[in-house]
């Protein structure tokens, strides 16, 4: 009797700890990115349609960068490599502040040196400087700034944001080691558990990260 309930007990205490887990709560659905498109490195249009039904990681940076810009770009090829095993349901989307400079094939380059898949990482620019960083302030809600005496210096979001597959904002996370690793653990709720909440639709004003 005692083998009997010991095996018992073995093979169904798993079980009973996996269904009465708690499981961390949603995240929040901080604000809703409007529909865009806009081209690719590849010379297509890609926008909010193609990414329809997929979690991305959206983050802004231009090519002539002196600083950030390559760190950020190398923490993301570590990023790429740990989402790999998510197929397609994770995508990685660089957005250029710098469209005047950063055209198709500048952005093809930048995609190579950093080992882009680009069936999981595309790099982003457009005809409209105004309109995109009108989409950044007001879509993303990052800051972005360009210097007319330094057309070099553009202030811009140091930030990752996190997007579910509807279109809601769920996290802003730093390069920082425990940022990226809680962005990790957050893209996997989303995408092992997908939120029933409804993007927002707000007028409300958000502080610029």
């Amino acid at each position: 009797y005692f083998w009997i309930l010991f095996l018992t007990f073995v093979f169904m205490y798993p079980i009973w700890r996996s269904m009465n887990r708690i499981l961390p709560p949603d995240l929040p659905v901080i604000a809703t990115v409007p529909e865009f498109e806009l081209i690719s490195e590849n010379r297509q249009r890609f926008g909010s349609k193609d990414l329809k039904g997929r979690v991305y990681l959206a983050n802004f940076v231009f090519s002539r960068c002196p600083s950030v810009c390559p760190k950020m770009l190398g923490e993301l090829e570590k990023v790429r490599k740990r989402i790999r095993g998510t197929g397609t349901k994770v995508a990685i989307v660089t957005f250029t502040v710098d469209p005047e400079f950063d055209n198709e094939k500048v952005l093809f380059n930048l995609a190579r040196k950093h080992h882009a898949n680009p069936f999981t990482w595309t790099f982003l620019t457009g005809s409209d400087k105004e309109a995109m960083f009108k989409l950044y302030r007001d879509g993303f809600k990052v800051g972005v700034e360009s210097n007319p005496k330094n057309l070099m210096d553009i202030a811009h979001s140091e930030k990752i944001v996190l997007v579910d597959a509807k279109g809601g904002i769920r996290g802003y996370y730093s390069f920082e080691t425990n940022d990226i690793n809680k962005l990790m653990i957050d893209v996997g709720l989303l995408i092992n558990r997908p939120s029933t909440k409804e993007p927002i639709v707000t007028g409300k004003q958000y502080p610029e990260i």
